[in-house]
Parts: structure tokens; C-alpha cells; sequence
């Protein structure tokens, strides 16, 4: 899939005949434009590589700080003398924000309760949401009962994955044609394949590919690096790079995107995004989904968003912002959220995804019995 640049507004193209259907792009995306971008061609700038040590711009030490604080440590449990589980004064510190968000299972009836009368649609992030936070990126893999569980979600609720990768990257991942995907943080929409419709839309450049080959060459001398390319954005994974390293890894990012004032950073669990300087974000992604499928109207639709990162956010918000949603932060440690509910991994959201499909089943069979 190409972007044809050079124009005011530039057109997503497919180089195949397309077999499913895109839901389109917001108008308010179509006035971003750069001249001459592709992924298929390019060459990288050569930044000159600055020792580690002291950082030598104040956005660098900011995008340290961010880098620390958008990467919380590990609970630590430990067993006592009976083979259980105490709890560490994270443990509390976690009980104690669980008043503020208390966990969506225990909270289940509450959230069916407002369901009532409602049409419901569920959003889901991907990785840390329906598949566990790995080393490796491209081993985030979601379980066979996980992907059970949102298919049968999908036969009951409008369902849309939302996530950071390329759309194309999770669509695979998931493995379900019967969902919507968005990738790159909401840049690129499909709707179910078996609704086909006109596939052609207007959308923004893709992340220049000369970008991405500058954050690869700067960053493969630093141990434990990861460059992903997603189209509408790269991402730079310092999960299992030393900390003593990350100083240079800010400084260097800060030293690219010098060079290009249309890109911004952005940040994520242990991982720092490159994105264009453009007004879209999960939030807007969710918000144009609702409107696309007709589930804009708040009093008879209630969208559940489920996500772990600092980018969903963006959703959060959107869904807190006059009672409009519930919003189900997945974390083991406190967080700072919009988020009105929380559940601890992926096994939780399994669990959630459950539960609501029995719901309905049983509210359907009710139904059914009245009649």
C-alpha cells in the first residue's frame, strides 16, 4: 500500500484490488501533506553520534524523564512460610488506587447495569491488552482463547482493535475478519471484510522512510534497540536496552527529529514513537469509528475502551468526558488514568470479554422466554 505525495491532498492507494472495506479518514486529516514521502525508497541522514554522559538540550532531559516515567518497574510479590502470595507495599499502594478504579470484574453489574437499553461497542489495544508485553515485539502473540473470546465478542458488540502497530501488522496478529482495525494509533481504518465498499479515501502521508532508516542507523550501535516501521509512524523499543543507555537514546532522537519539523515523539511503555504533527490520536480514532457506524448518539450506546499504555489515554478521555463511556485501564501497578475501571493482564480482559458475552446470552435467552 503506497501514499501518492506531491499532492494537496494525498490519496491511499492499494497496488491490489482491495477485498475489504475501509472505513475512511476524518476530514480533518486530509490537510497534512509532505512532498516526496515514501517507505519503498530512500536514504538515512547521517547524525553525528554524541557521547553518552550529560545531555546537551533540555528537550532531551525532558524526553529522559518521560522515558522513566512511562516506565513503571515490575510488581515485586514473594511468597510466605505457606506457599501463599503477601503483599509488597506495591500491593497496597495498588489496593489503595483500586478505590479510585476499582476492577472491572468486581465491578461487572455496575457496568451491564448502565448497559441496559444500550447498544454496546468495544475497543481494545493490543499489545498488553489481548496479548502479553514481551521482549520481542513481533512474539506479542495473542492465546487461542483470547482470540476465542473477542470473536465471540465480535458476534455480539461492534468490536475495533486500536493499536500502535501497523494495521496491516494486527490485522494479522488478531487473525478475525469480522473486526475493525486501526493502526498506527488510528491513522489507518478497515471495517469487517465481508462489508465491501469503496476503497478510496483520503489520508496523510506515511512517516518518510528516510526517517526510519536515520533512527536505525543512529541506534543499532546501542544494545538492545528495536526499530519498527508502521507505516503512519516508527517506534523505537528500549525495553532490553541498559538504562545507563537511554541517555543517549533521548539525545539522539532529539538530534533527529531536528531535522524534521512535521514529526513529533511520543511516548509508551518503554518504547518512543515517531509520529507527524497532526491532530489525531486513539481518542479521535474512537470518536470517528462511533460516528462512522452510526453509534455516535451517547444515550442509547455505551463504547468500553480497554487499553494498558499511555496512548489510549487519548481514549480515556474522550469516553470520560460527559459520561460518555467506561474507560478500563489494564495494569498491575497504579497508574495515572482516566480510566474509570482497571483489570491487572490480559487474563482479566479474557475474563471481562467473557463474562459480557454470557451476559448478553442470557439477556437475549430472557428475552426469549418473555416473549
Amino acid at each position: 500500500m503506497d501514499m501518492m505525495s506531491g499532492q494537496s491532498s494525498p490519496v491511499l492507494t492499494d497496488s491490489s484490488p482491495m477485498k475489504e472495506s475501509r472505513v475512511g479518514m476524518h476530514s480533518s486529516l486530509t490537510s497534512y501533506s509532505q512532498s516526496g514521502t515514501s517507505f519503498s525508497t530512500g536514504k538515512y541522514i547521517q547524525i553525528p553520534k554524541k557521547k553518552a554522559g550529560k545531555l546537551e538540550d533540555a528537550m532531551a532531559n525532558g524526553w529522559l524523564d518521560a522515558m522513566k516515567s512511562s516506565s513503571p518497574p515490575s510488581k515485586k510479590l514473594f511468597k510466605d512460610l505457606n506457599g501463599g502470595v503477601l503483599s509488597s507495599d506495591d500491593e497496597f499502594s495498588y489496593a489503595s488506587w483500586m478505590c479510585k478504579h476499582p476492577s472491572a470484574l468486581s465491578s461487572f453489574a455496575e457496568i451491564t447495569n448502565l448497559a441496559k437499553g444500550k447498544k454496546i461497542a468495544i475497543f481494545l489495544d493490543y499489545d498488553g491488552t489481548l496479548s502479553p508485553i514481551v521482549d520481542d515485539p513481533d512474539r506479542a502473540v495473542m492465546s487461542d482463547n483470547m482470540r476465542s473470546a473477542v470473536r465471540d465478542v465480535a458476534k455480539y458488540f461492534p468490536t475495533a482493535i486500536i493499536s500502535g502497530r501497523s494495521r496491516d501488522k494486527v490485522c494479522d496478529l488478531v487473525g478475525l475478519e469480522e473486526l475493525h482495525y486501526a493502526g498506527s494509533h488510528g491513522l489507518d481504518i478497515m471495517g469487517p471484510v465481508h462489508k465491501v465498499s469503496e476503497a478510496h479515501y483520503n489520508s496523510i502521508n506515511s512517516t518518510d522512510q528516510q526517517v526510519f532508516r536515520t533512527l536505525v542507523e543512529n541506534v543499532k550501535d546501542i544494545e538492545g534497540t528495536r526499530v519498527e516501521n508502521h507505516k503512519f509512524c516508527a517506534s523505537v523499543h528500549y525495553r532490553n536496552v541498559d538504562q545507563k543507555d537511554w541517555p543517549t537514546i533521548a539525545q539522539r532522537m532529539h538530534d533527529i527529529l531536528t531535522n524534521y519539523p512535521r514529526l513529533r515523539l511520543t511516548h509508551g511503555r518503554k518504547v518512543l514513537e515517531v509520529r507527524p504533527v497532526i491532530d489525531w490520536d486513539k481518542g479521535k480514532a474512537v470518536e470517528f469509528l462511533l460516528e462512522s457506524l452510526g453509534l455516535s448518539d451517547s444515550e442509547y450506546v455505551l463504547p468500553i475502551y480497554i487499553g494498558d499504555d499511555k496512548t489510549d489515554e487519548d481514549a480515556f478521555k474522550v469516553l470520560r468526558r460527559g459520561n460518555r463511556g467506561y474507560g478500563i485501564l489494564v495494569s498491575p501497578v497504579p497508574k495515572e488514568t482516566k480510566a474509570f475501571f482497571s483489570l491487572r493482564d490480559p487474563s482479566e480482559v479474557q475474563q471481562f470479554l467473557e463474562a459480557l458475552v454470557k451476559w448478553r446470552e442470557q439477556s437475549e435467552s430472557g428475552k426469549r422466554m418473555t416473549d
